[in-house]
């Protein structure tokens, strides 16, 4: 069967917009498999920074990023034998995934892990360049954008929430330098492209959110019902 007539939803933004949680309930509603990407970063950061690899180190980063040994099943996700789950979420890891995605050679060596997601029923994929770069033929792709300053506060509380001490002050200063090293790279930068729609979730709850692209997706399929990706 070509996999190119399996339906993708592809749904970047910057770092907090909502995305991984909007992803997951889509999927949810549609019966198709989820991807994170992110977490592949993350957890190439965090096989880096327990061996004492500089993250500068491309090449090696790459050969970590070609050599993971990881297995997602259902909401955990095992490198070896160890449960990663909580700890990929760490601001450390995400900090360290963002430097490390910019990185062509480490973004080449998981480029075909991620596009072996694409199975049937469906797809759902969040990161940053999941309609741009991993899957530029998806059904949908969608852009979520929020203010820093919204950002920063739903990181906070979920932090908080987790029990984690925090500075929102220091969350902001992260996002916004995380939005410049995304934005500013020149491999796969954070971008929306002309063929994708934009969702400004700052005044919106995530309901309304998931509401509104699966809204896009069915009005898609509407319009294309002789095509069996839908």
């Amino acid at each position: 069967m070509d996999i190119n007539h399996i339906s993708v939803i592809a749904i970047d933004g910057p770092s907090a917009s909502g995305k991984g949680t909007v992803a997951h309930r889509v999927s949810g509603s549609l019966g198709f498999h989820y991807l994170d990407s992110g977490k592949l970063y993350r957890l190439v950061a965090l096989v880096a920074t327990r061996a004492g690899v500089d993250l500068a180190d491309e090449e090696v980063l790459a050969d970590i990023a070609e050599h993971l040994n990881v297995i997602f099943k259902d909401k955990e996700i095992r490198l070896g034998n160890e449960d990663v789950s909580d700890i990929i979420r760490t601001e450390t890891c995400g900090n360290g995934a963002s430097r490390i995605a910019a990185y062509l050679q480490v973004r080449k060596a998981l480029l075909s892990r991620q596009r072996a997601f694409r199975r049937n029923p469906g797809l759902v994929a969040d990161g940053r360049d999941m309609g741009s770069v991993v899957f530029p033929d998806a059904t949908l792709k969608i852009f979520l954008i929020a203010s820093s300053e919204t950002r920063a506060q739903r990181r906070y509380k979920q932090l908080m929430e987790k029990g984690v001490d925090v500075n929102i002050t220091t969350i902001l200063q992260d996002i916004r330098e995380r939005d410049a090293r995304d934005s500013g790279r020149s491999v796969s930068p954070l971008k929306q492209g002309s063929d994708t729609s934009s969702i400004d979730t700052t005044l919106l709850n995530i309901t309304e959110v998931v509401n509104e692209v699966l809204r896009q997706y069915t009005e898609i399929c509407a319009k294309n019902s002789d095509i069996n990706e839908c």
